[in-house]
């Protein structure tokens, strides 16, 4: 049962008197939104809207992010839009400007500020999905009575952020609904799947970042963690997405300076001019079949010169 606008300022107060922001992620985006944002949980006023002019100039602010979101808004609405939900995609200031619901929905949802071009950050609305999401960069469940303003107290959102290749918060990625009846629990499981597509984003941007790099997952993480490392020709990491950044304690422009894989993962590294032959011997024989003659085509070499260095090749595969 929804509780009362009166009682829901009550209860943000309440939690504010008590000092109640030390213990609750809530109670302390409450205490953001009345203390330093000024926000009154009664204001009645919608949130700002943009002008068409506005909206497009942060759509293309975040230039080939927009369409690589499409198809993963897409699923996403696919699986939870049932629910009642729509989808909104909102740029780093929380600028919605991309979503999904359905037609017999859009009324509802337009009037509560979920559309194209309404500003959701926590400086403008509170505690909501989007904004709190923005302010502690990590993935939120704001359900119902959770939100700051009384005026949203019929919405549960989960949010997830989506990081660029440098790791830094370029989207956040929201699921709301406003059914009355929809668990608890049954948002937790809709903010797993928030982040899940998230996470699928962030590792199409980081591919799309660098297209001659082979991605490496991070060793004891699974793919949906999304914890990727660009390494190039040479063996060195040139990037890294945010997940693999926090498991490696990985800072800095890895491009401008780019580590041996081997070191960043701490792996023993077989270096040296003998090691290195040997690693190009075994991967041109491996391409060839084992043909020794089109190995030896493949790496510029006479067959003989190439059957005198794989004499001289400890025995054991790849050395």
């Amino acid at each position: 049962m929804q509780i009362s606008a009166s009682q829901h300022i009550e209860r943000i107060e309440s939690a504010i008197r008590g000092g109640l922001a030390a213990r609750s992620p809530v109670a302390a985006s409450w205490a953001r939104s009345a203390t330093l944002h000024r926000l009154d949980p009664a204001a009645r006023k919608a949130e700002g809207r943009l002008t068409a002019g506005e909206i497009a100039l942060a759509r293309e602010r975040l230039g080939a992010l927009l369409p690589l979101a499409a198809p993963h808004l897409d699923r996403l609405f696919l699986t939870v839009g049932g629910l009642g939900a729509c989808i909104v995609l909102a740029d780093a200031e929380g600028i919605a400007l991309e979503r999904r619901g359905h037609a017999g929905d859009d009324a509802a949802f337009e009037a509560a500020g979920l559309w194209t071009g309404t500003l959701w950050s926590e400086a403008q609305a509170g505690t909501n999905g989007i904004g709190t999401c923005l302010a502690e960069g990590r993935a939120v469940t704001i359900h119902r009575d959770q939100h700051f303003l009384a005026r949203n107290i019929g919405l549960s959102c989960s949010s997830a952020p989506v990081h660029g290749p440098g790791g830094q918060m370029l989207a956040v990625i929201d699921v709301s609904t406003a059914r009355m009846d929809l668990p608890e629990a049954i948002g937790g499981l809709i903010g797993a799947t928030v982040a899940e597509a998230a996470r699928r984003l962030e590792a199409d941007l980081f591919a799309a970042e660098f297209p001659g790099a082979r991605l490496v997952l991070v060793p004891g993480t699974d793919r949906a963690g999304g914890a990727l490392l660009a390494v190039d020709a040479d063996d060195l990491v040139i990037g890294a997405t945010r997940a693999a950044r926090v498991q490696l304690n990985l800072t800095g422009d890895l491009a401008a300076t780019p580590r041996p894989v081997a070191d960043v993962l701490g792996l023993e590294a077989r270096d040296g001019f003998d090691a290195a032959e040997r690693a190009v011997l075994t991967r041109a024989l491996a391409r060839s079949g084992g043909n020794v003659s089109a190995a030896a085509r493949a790496l510029g070499l006479s067959r003989a010169t190439l059957h005198r260095k794989l004499e001289r090749r400890p025995s054991g595969r790849g050395c």
